[in-house]
């Protein structure tokens, strides 16, 4: 096949690729999403076998009446698991899997906090972060083959073009995307926890939490594939007026959930 036939191809799968994420935002995705679901699946089934599973009662109840209220604003069944992980961490995966773990739920002060991260997590999956994430690395991939092809890697000069786009594909397209990923899954976490009856203001709260716990240890957020910290909360400080409403119109129509931790 030669590299103009390639161009070609790559240009119709780019144009057939078009997709819109739940904020409106354009995206590149052309895998296919049950392939992706299955994959999730996978991984969530790897975890449990690989790590402990928490049996505490009270947490996976606190956990799991969370996790309902917010996946009952977007339909599906989830399963949820609590593992026994000190690391303040959660996740959501493809197939409507979400896990938490214990230093997460040792580290909120009450269900809206906890909304948040999992409102979150949740928001990956509704914009299908992940799907979008692969096909920018095929893309990049691809990309980085039709260079060594044209540029005649052999030679230095071409070995320095390769080299150049690879540190581009990294820097310049994937961890950008990467930190418009976390952005965009806060302002779709924040809309699912007030919809879901959740005081949105906790998500606030949460990440000054963060800060704290971080103690500056964050890296540069040019080469995070999170924002800063503060930018986050200046940005989730922006969606409060909407987020309140949103939370005003959930408690109305009797949304107010009460998940003692």
């Amino acid at each position: 096949m030669n590299i103009r036939t390639i161009i070609i191809l790559l240009m119709l799968v780019m144009i057939t690729a078009c997709a819109t994420s739940p904020t409106g935002r354009s995206q590149l995705i052309f895998m296919p999403d049950d392939e992706v679901d299955a994959m999730g699946l996978q991984a969530f089934d790897n975890l449990k076998s690989e790590k402990l599973i928490n049996r505490n009662v009270q947490e996976n109840a606190f956990v799991q009446c969370i996790a309902d209220a917010i996946t009952r604003e977007v339909g599906g069944n989830w399963e949820v698991v609590v593992f026994e992980d000190e690391t303040l961490n959660a996740f959501a995966l493809p197939g409507n899997k979400i896990g938490v773990h214990t230093g997460m739920v040792d580290m909120v002060d009450n269900q809206g906090q906890l909304a948040s991260v999992i409102g979150h997590e949740v928001g990956h999956v509704l914009a299908r972060h992940s799907n979008e994430r692969m096909s920018q690395k095929l893309g990049a991939q691809v990309g980085v083959s039709l260079i060594a092809a044209v540029a005649a890697p052999q030679t230095a000069l071409g070995q320095t073009a390769v080299s150049l786009l690879g540190v581009g594909a990294q820097y310049g397209v994937i961890m950008p995307f990467s930190r418009l990923h976390e952005s965009e899954a806060d302002d779709i976490g924040v809309e699912l926890m007030a919809k879901a009856g959740f005081d949105p203001r906790e998500s606030i709260t949460l990440w000054q939490k963060m800060a704290q716990a971080s103690q500056g240890a964050q890296p540069i957020e040019f080469l995070s594939t999170h924002p800063s910290h503060g930018t986050r909360i200046e940005d989730l400080q922006a969606l409060m007026p909407e987020a309140m409403a949103l939370m005003q119109q959930a408690h109305a129509a009797g949304k107010n959930p009460r998940c003692a931790k």
